[in-house]
């Protein structure tokens, strides 16, 4: 190592004896071993001069010596580390500086290159920064061209722009002059209209906020008869208002209410009063529908976005309900009573709050967030509820109750549907067709106005507006050339379909002929399904003719008979007659041919006891028949009969003493001038004991024989109109038991063995429903009798009937029920269920219709002597009905000899 390190610094080697074996004699060579020694005599100083030493000075002779060393495989770093290592260090200088020297003498040419190089390049920049001066000189000339040249183009171009902007301007006013042109005359009717609206916008106001807070729960009549007072009081106070202003004309959203019609609310003034009411009122609605027409109505208009439908008996409504307030669901509250759960309370006031930045309402012990889109319908099936002041001021409360005009539509397109169905698909198709084309009508109208009113600047430079103005206006015209063409087409359907508008008037009056019975007895309820779906089968069922005023005359007839027969099945006797003169009265009502005023006479007597006519015949006619009959003659028909009857008094006497008194002639003037009808009143007065034989000749004269002859009772015929989801009800009268007939038919049915029963009373109802959810499973019959000795459990029943569902119930099971009248019966299961009544008839007809109708052909003719059998079988039953008959007059039928 030291040697090298001798070599590099040209330090002279001493030359020595070599003694080496092999060595030729004489023979010497260098030893470093004294000039390394001096290196090493100063070791600071050494390192030093390792350090400092001058590695560019090396010439070649100096790395020729040392190359030797740097090929030895022991002179290497590794090598000597093992022996010493300060001699690495120096070995590895040693090696670095031969390296040193070996690189540089390959980059000193290139040094030198570079070094000619430099020196060119400072010469072609002095040559570049010359010929740059020159091209600044130059581009500065070229931009004051470029400029200028830019200034005239720009100038140009300007000038282009104005011409093209005047020009596109021009066609664009031309568009939005040609587009709107035809909206001027609409425009200034509107602004005109919107004027007089505005001067009179505050009594219209009162009036609609009256309506909605005030009206609801009112009948149509009533509704008319506040309007009118409000109108006078406002006329009075000199109050700004529209005449004749209502809640229609001041808040209705014409494409709105036809989307509510299209989704089942009739298009009577009344169902749309109560639809704005539902839409605009603060409170939510409860709605008093007996006929289920609002329930109806609502589940189509919601059914769209979704609608949870729930009831107050299941467990989890209000689980439901919080889902809908958090979702933004609408949710309706079906079949409530006249009280509502405390839970509701928050709800129905609206008992809302801040939480957390967003609106949340506590239910129970539930803090829900509360959607702004959320919705809360409630409807109730009772005729005529009452509900407490604080109940009523929660809820916006409204009469759905249906009117005869809505139903008349409703009957119109039942019977179209089943006469002419082309006829009903086209005008269901044309109805949809015009609400849609006529909603994009109003919405483009709408959007014109909209853009027209937040553009900004120059009108004409707002180049999407003009199109879409211009593109509105086509789909406008299309659309009202599309709307004309369908709404003429609908006129023409309309003309062919009021054709059969007399058979939904008759319809419309029968419905609430038979909807008042509930006022003569709570068990006569009658829904507006089960009306519907008879007045169906009546068509279906009708003798078929080409002729349509013929085909109409016999739906009516059909019809009218048809439901005379249903309803006298669930009617007492004592009712049947009734029922048929109200039948005949709302008929000739509907024809014009009864006057009020002598209607309300037949029904309530006279009005005024106070009379100053003397009575011309005292020892026959009593006081009381002399005021009804001085009374009578204040009606316009009657005028002058109390004068006629002094004169032919003798003849009045005839009249009042004549055992047949209701076919009695009057006096000659007014036996010609009065009708059958008017004649029922005069009866009345003088014989009312024969009113009723006059009521079944009048009845018989006007619809005939057969609407004074109630249907005998078939039990097969009403089971045959039941189903799972239809109770039989028999409606009891004291004395009467339908369990004989019933068992007999359970037997001749098949069903003996499956039929089970229970008497109801105090602790039975656990009982009657498990028997019910076997029978349910197994298809048996239940019969659950004395229903009004439970009244407590009726609510429980009415849930387990309404929660019938056919397709999991046995098609076998029937619900057999039986009861006195009571008002606490389930309205629900009386409008669904099947009604019987089963007494004694009255007449010898009906007491032998009644006994034969039990009996069959197989009977009469399974014997040796038929003949005689039959003979002896009719002295049996006639016998029979006389004994029956005769109790109508008390003891009396028992006593007097004969």
């Amino acid at each position: 190592v030291m040697e090298v390190c001798c070599i590099f610094f040209l330090q002279k080697p001493k030359m020595v004896e070599d003694k080496r074996d092999g060595a030729k004699p004489g023979a010497k060579v260098a030893d470093y071993w004294e000039a390394s020694t001096k290196m090493l005599q100063d070791p600071p100083k050494f390192l030093e001069s390792l350090m400092k030493f001058d590695k560019d000075g090396i010439v070649q002779e100096t790395i020729d010596k040392a190359a030797p060393f740097m090929e030895r495989e022991d002179f290497t770093p590794e090598a000597i580390k093992k022996v010493s290592k300060a001699c690495t260090s120096i070995c590895m200088w040693a090696r670095a500086m031969f390296t040193y020297y070996n690189v540089s003498v390959a980059i000193a040419p290139k040094r030198e290159a570079l070094a000619q190089a430099q020196a060119s390049l400072e010469v072609t920049k002095g040559e570049l920064a010359e010929a740059k001066k020159t091209l600044g000189e130059v581009q500065a000339k070229l931009d004051e061209l470029n400029a200028n040249l830019s200034a005239a183009e720009a100038k140009k171009n300007g000038l282009e722009e104005q011409a093209e902007t005047c020009k596109a301007q021009l066609d664009r006013a031309g568009k939005l002059i040609g587009g709107l042109g035809g909206e001027k005359t609409r425009w200034e009717a509107t602004v005109q209209s919107l004027t007089d609206q505005l001067a009179a916008v505050i009594g219209d106001v009162v009036v609609s906020s009256g309506v909605v807070a005030y009206n609801g729960p009112f009948t149509p009549s009533f509704r008319a008869d506040l309007l009118a007072e409000w109108s006078a009081k406002m006329v009075e106070l000199d109050i700004p208002h529209t005449p004749g202003a209502d809640i229609v004309s001041t808040l209705a959203d014409p494409v709105r209410i036809r989307a509510w019609n299209i989704a089942g609310l009739p298009a009577d003034a009344v169902s749309i009063e109560n639809g704005i009411i539902v839409s605009k009122a603060r409170r939510w609605p409860l709605m008093i529908d007996p006929q289920g027409q609002a329930n109806k109505w609502v589940k189509a208009m919601e059914k769209e976005t979704g609608i949870d439908v729930i009831k107050l008996t299941e467990k989890d409504y209000l689980r439901t309900l919080a889902n809908g307030i958090r979702f933004g669901r609408a949710v309706l509250l079906e079949n409530i009573a006249e009280t509502l759960d405390a839970a509701l309370e928050p709800l129905l006031q609206k008992q809302t709050f801040k939480q957390g930045g967003s609106e949340v309402i506590k239910m129970g012990d539930d803090v829900i967030p509360y959607h702004p889109d959320f919705r809360f319908y409630m409807t109730t099936k009772m005729r005529n509820p009452h509900y407490q002041p604080e109940v009523s001021v929660k809820v916006s409360l409204l009469n759905f109750f249906v009117t005869l005009d809505g139903l008349e539509d409703q009957l119109l397109g039942v019977v179209v549907e089943q006469e002419r169905n082309d006829l009903a698909e086209l005008k269901n198709e044309l109805v949809v067709s015009n609400a849609r084309m006529k909603k994009e009508l109003k919405e483009i109208e709408d959007k014109i106005l909209y853009l027209l009113s937040n553009s900004t600047g120059n009108i004409l430079d707002d180049e999407v507006l003009i199109d879409t103005l211009s593109q509105s206006k086509v789909t406008s015209n299309e659309i009202t050339e599309k709307v004309a063409e369908a709404e003429s087409t609908e006129k023409d359907i309309d003309a062919t379909r009021e054709e059969y508008r007399p058979v939904a008037t008759r319809a419309s009056v029968l419905f609430f002929c038979i909807s008042d019975l509930a006022l003569v007895d709570p068990m006569y309820q009658y829904s507006l399904a089960w009306f519907i779906s008879l007045f169906i089968r009546g068509i279906e069922e009708a003798e078929e003719n080409e002729d349509v005023q013929q085909r109409i005359e016999i739906l009516n007839e059909y019809f009218t008979y048809s439901l005379y027969n249903n309803v006298c099945l669930s009617l007492f006797e004592s009712h049947k007659l009734m029922f048929s003169l109200l039948l005949t009265i709302a008929i000739m009502q509907q024809k014009g041919l009864i006057d009020a005023l002598e209607w309300r006479f037949l029904l309530a007597g006279p009005t005024d006891t106070n009379i100053a006519e003397p009575n011309p015949a005292p020892d026959w006619v009593t006081e009381k028949v002399w005021v009804e009959l001085v009374n009578l003659a204040s009606l316009p028909a009657f005028e002058g009969f109390t004068t006629a009857f002094a004169d032919d008094v003798d003849h009045y006497r005839a009249y009042f003493e004549s055992a047949d008194a209701h076919r009695h002639k009057l006096d000659a003037h007014f036996d010609e001038k009065l009708n059958a009808f008017q004649k029922l009143l005069v009866i009345r007065c003088i014989r009312p004991d024969r009113f009723m034989l006059g009521v079944q000749d009048f009845v018989a004269l006007k619809l005939g024989e057969r609407f004074i002859e109630p249907p005998p009772f078939n039990l097969a015929s009403c089971y045959a109109e039941s189903s799972v989801s239809s109770p039989l009800i028999f409606v009891l009268s004291s004395g009467a038991d339908p369990m004989a007939d019933l068992l007999k038919f359970a037997d001749e049915s098949k069903m003996i063995r499956k039929f089970d029963q229970v008497s109801l009373g105090q602790g039975q109802g656990p009982k009657a429903e498990a028997l019910m959810r076997q029978a349910m499973e197994e298809g048996m019959w239940v019969c659950l009798q004395n229903c009004h000795l439970a009244e407590s459990w009726m609510p429980k029943l009415d849930n387990i009937v309404e929660g019938i569902d056919p397709e999991r119930v046995h098609k076998d099971f029937r619900l057999w029920l039986t009861s006195m009248p009571s008002p606490h019966f389930p309205v629900a299961i009386l409008q669904n269920g099947v009604k019987m009544t089963l007494e004694p008839p009255k007449g010898l007809k009906s007491n032998l219709a009644r006994s034969y109708a039990r009996i069959t052909d197989d009977y009469m003719e399974t014997c040796k002597d038929p003949a005689s059998h039959k003979k002896l079988l009719f002295s049996i039953c006639l016998f029979h009905a006389v004994i029956q008959d005769r109790r109508k007059f008390g003891p009396l039928g028992w006593n007097i000899r004969y």
